[in-house]
């Protein structure tokens, strides 16, 4: 989409609504005064908007646009996931180990990691040793992220990167 947009002389509308650098509307005006307006600002003319009566055209600086646009898809297209990881009180060492390791991957990439216990039956009355799981969790997790919620309550645990 990049290399389609319709600047300076590409523009093949006879009119277009002009938009000025400081953002004053100009109203429809022809193509070759609005380039020579452009010229004088040492600015190029760029289509912002397709409409069918008169294009919108703004008069600024094609490379900064081009920038400032691929920067805004960039910045949408990576924001960061929340991913889940969800643990029993008595896990063993080995399966802790690839869900700890797991973590620290999500969290180098730049994701939020949740830990949630589990508990059933007679583990309620152990909550402690769910809490203490926690703790470890976040001590293992303390070089790569720092907690963002910490609920006993719930028994969730949320980190994001440092």
């Amino acid at each position: 989409m990049l290399s389609k947009s319709k600047v300076n002389h590409r523009i093949d509308s006879p009119q277009v609504l002009l938009i000025d650098k400081d953002g004053t509307n100009h109203g429809v005006t022809d193509t070759q005064e609005a380039l020579a307006l452009a010229k004088q600002a040492e600015l190029d003319l760029v289509v912002v908007s397709e409409r069918k009566s008169a294009p919108v055209a703004k008069i600024l600086d094609f490379g900064r646009f081009r920038y400032d646009r691929k920067k805004n898809q960039k910045q949408n297209s990576s924001k960061p996931s929340l991913k889940e990881v969800k643990l029993r009180p008595n896990v063993g060492d080995a399966d802790y180990g690839v869900r700890i390791k797991r973590a620290l991957q999500w969290l180098k990439k730049g994701d939020m990691v949740r830990f949630q216990v589990r508990l059933r039956g007679r583990e309620h009355q152990h909550r402690d040793r769910a809490i203490d799981l926690l703790k470890r969790v976040i001590a293992d997790l303390n070089s790569a992220g720092e907690v963002q919620v910490f609920d006993k309550r719930a028994l969730v645990l949320q980190v994001v990167t440092a």
